[in-house]
């Protein structure tokens, strides 16, 4: 199994953690939505309507994981050269001011970070600033991200 294919089961494997708790809580929700307590007893009493807002909210949610560690798991992430431009599926690592940053590039997705090898590795998509910023470049490369209160540089150091 390859470096990125470990990285992609440690997503996976936390996405259904994730999943787990959103289901847990949207069963318990759903419990409260629908529990004779919940019933209103005036006309502004909207505990039972809230609860039932927060289940399907809960329910929308688990189902965009489902359909996301769907995707993660029939994804195949390619293996980069030296020279090869950035695109979905590199890993990349970024140096700025001294310290440096472990990305994943993927469709979509992104948001997640990931612990591989004592380091973070945080997962981007391609629509992310950075992602924008990245494609189409190589190793050595320098790029500027636009951030809300300043703009960052980085050296692309490698990728994989």
């Amino acid at each position: 199994m390859s470096k990125k294919e470990k990285i992609l089961a440690l997503m996976i494997e936390n996405l259904r953690q994730e999943l787990e708790v959103i289901l847990t809580s949207a069963r318990s929700a759903r419990q409260a939505a629908t529990h004779e307590e919940s019933r209103a007893e005036d006309a502004h009493d909207t505990r039972g309507l809230e609860a039932s807002y927060l289940a399907g909210a809960q329910a929308a949610r688990a189902e965009s994981l489902k359909k996301l560690i769907h995707v993660f798991q029939f994804s195949k992430l390619r293996e980069f050269k030296a020279g090869d431009p950035i695109d979905a599926g590199a890993w990349v690592r970024l140096e700025s001011d001294g310290g440096e940053f472990d990305y994943l590039l993927v469709a979509q997705g992104g948001g997640i970070s990931v612990t591989f090898e004592g380091k973070s590795i945080q997962i981007i998509t391609l629509q992310s600033p950075i992602g924008e910023a990245l494609m189409g470049r190589k190793a050595g490369d320098a790029i500027e991200v636009e951030g809300q209160k300043q703009s960052r540089e980085y050296e692309i150091r490698s990728v994989s």
